[in-house]
């Protein structure tokens, strides 16, 4: 079901933070994790289960670099070792919970679940952060309730835009309904994704941006898409003047250069917590425009739920309904072979060890 030795996302670095109370809980791909920083600054992140009676860890309080377990006083060390059993003398090596190796990259809390000698920060993902300084970058977070794989194959296949997305980030014009489902889209695989490019030509400027634009303004909209496991999702998104009867990249004036960042994380097979965010490369930006598109994205995704939701509730009673494949999965195809192949691989490897 889910990938072991994998970087997984747990949040937003300012979910964390220094105060004394702040001792986050996650599950990560069925994992239960407790996540706290040291006074160094530095994040822990470990089982969140009490080796006494599994209670959960993050229900504790920090003491110095150390996380104390509130139900018999237990107190174990960043490496995971009980430290103090109070009222026992001795405390046996066993006594221990699982510490997992952390990241901190482009603002995001990475936890690596498999072995920790594969733990390679080489793989986590690209992203552009809001700490960059090129860019004013916004962010945000949602819960769904719905099987991380539907996620991924809504990601992989934008043609939706033109119908869930039709009062949001796509539009209910014919031109851009045609354009969308009309997408060309160039796939080329990656060890651990799918890299994804395409042009959207001659078409009105977004539902929720056409407010700042002339009626007849029309745009080339040029996407760079790079979706890794478990699911990262990375669009480059740009926007340019229209320039009839042109293949290729767009050539026309630009006007808009942002990236939007994405990353599913399964907290089971039933829900995921999706931290998100959009903003503007700063040469572009004007006031309020990168808090627009983080805005429409709370926007569009809550329209994403509602469709996400209600599909995982009639998959879950139906799991063998025959469907059917259409030009437009494509991309979730690829995207879902490049998993399923990589959890093939990861089972293997179990089975020889």
């Amino acid at each position: 079901m889910f990938l072991k030795n994998a970087w997984y996302c747990a949040g937003w670095d300012y979910m964390v933070t220094q105060g004394k109370q702040s001792i986050v809980a996650r599950k990560l791909a069925g994992e239960r994790v407790v996540l706290y920083r040291k006074p160094s600054g530095e994040v822990v992140a470990l089982e969140d289960r009490c080796v006494h009676r599994q209670a959960a860890l993050s229900l504790g309080q920090k003491e110095g670099d150390s996380l104390r377990c509130m139900y018999h006083g237990l107190k174990f060390a960043p490496s995971g070792q009980c430290t103090e059993i109070p009222g026992q003398a001795t405390i046996p090596e066993r006594a221990c919970v699982r510490s997992f190796p952390v990241v901190e990259k482009d603002n995001w809390i990475w936890v690596w679940l498999g072995e920790p000698a594969k733990a390679d920060p080489a793989l986590i993902p690209f992203a552009v952060g809001p700490g960059d300084p090129e860019w004013s970058i916004k962010t945000s977070h949602m819960h769904v309730e719905a099987n991380y794989r539907l996620e991924i194959a809504n990601l992989a296949d934008l043609t939706h835009l033109a119908w869930v997305h039709q009062k949001s980030l796509g539009g209910d014009d014919p031109a851009t309904r045609q354009q969308y489902t009309h997408i060309k889209p160039r796939f080329t695989l990656l060890p651990r994704g799918v890299h994804t490019q395409y042009v959207v030509r001659g078409v009105p400027a977004p539902h929720f941006l056409k407010h700042l634009f002339p009626e007849e303004a029309r745009f080339d909209l040029a996407f760079d898409i790079t979706h890794t496991v478990p699911c990262t999702w990375v669009l480059h998104f740009q926007a340019f003047t229209h320039v009839p009867g042109v293949e290729g990249p767009p050539s026309g004036q630009p006007v808009a250069d942002t990236y939007t960042c994405q990353a599913v994380v399964p907290n089971d097979e039933h829900s995921v917590e999706y931290y998100f965010s959009w903003g503007s490369r700063k040469t572009f930006e004007f006031p309020g425009l990168s808090d627009l598109l983080r805005d429409i994205l709370d926007v569009a995704f809550l329209e994403d739920r509602h469709v996400l939701e209600a599909q995982h509730l009639r998959v879950a009673e139906r799991p063998d309904h025959p469907t059917g494949d259409i030009v437009h999965d494509a991309g979730p195809g690829k995207m879902l072979w490049v998993l399923d192949k990589l959890l093939k691989d990861e089972a293997r490897m179990a089975q020889t060890a």
